[in-house]
């Protein structure tokens, strides 16, 4: 099975078709752990040593519990991908943004790598630096804060307007390649995002990556 850590703060997307924290979303057994004192303020917000080591006490119990490699619930754990990933033995996977440097290098000269986050003022050099995106890797970021219905959840609505979601999701992506035309793929680094990966990708014309994707490979990789 594949193992996933999730937020213990509950989001209305969590149960959503295609996302990864419903087990629904893959044809093969994942094994979800929800992981004491996480949520938008400790992961997204205010990162500290106090939550990771939480994190790593989570993945070493999937660890225990078959968990053939582990990813989480949300991209902004690409800050601490190196310390989960020593933390055990098996692949770890926490963020898309893993992806990056691969996709970059896919692109033909002068094209950059579209990133859609859900704070873009949260996502940092650090996170960037921790998974391998620096020089010479040229990417373009948007957030999806400003819209109106994601904030809505990430400020605790309990329940979610699936269709203009991705109204909202399909207008930031537009806004991106038309004002980025050296864009040649996107990377959804927020894991809500993933349920309209096809939206994204019909509205650009464009690649897209998402973690559901991301999870299908690496249970390629481990399960063959």
């Amino acid at each position: 099975m594949i193992g996933i850590l999730v937020w213990e703060q509950e989001t209305a997307t969590d149960h959503l078709e295609g996302v990864v924290m419903n087990p629904n979303t893959f044809n093969f057994p994942v094994r979800i752990k929800k992981v004491k004192g996480t949520g938008l303020e400790t992961i997204v917000k205010n990162p500290t040593t106090k939550t990771l080591n939480s994190l790593i006490d989570a993945a070493q119990q999937l660890q225990k519990e078959g968990s053939k490699a582990i990813t989480t619930d949300c991209g902004f754990n690409a800050i601490w991908q190196k310390e989960l990933a020593d933390s055990v033995r098996v692949p770890v996977f926490t963020s898309t943004l893993l992806l990056v440097p691969l996709v970059y290098r896919m692109l033909g000269k002068g094209k950059k790598v579209g990133i859609i986050t859900a704070d873009k003022s949260s996502l940092t050099e650090e996170h960037l630096n921790a998974v391998g995106i620096n020089d010479p890797i040229q990417v373009c970021i948007v957030g999806m804060e400003e819209q109106e219905e994601f904030s809505s959840i990430c400020s605790g609505k309990k329940t979610v307007n699936t269709k203009k979601l991705e109204i909202e999701v399909t207008s930031v992506a537009r806004s991106l390649v038309q004002k980025n035309h050296d864009v040649g793929a996107i990377v959804l680094e927020c894991t809500d995002l993933s349920p309209y990966t096809r939206a994204v990708q019909r509205e650009t014309k464009l690649p897209v990556f998402d973690i559901v994707g991301l999870t299908n490979m690496i249970h390629n990789a481990t399960h063959r």
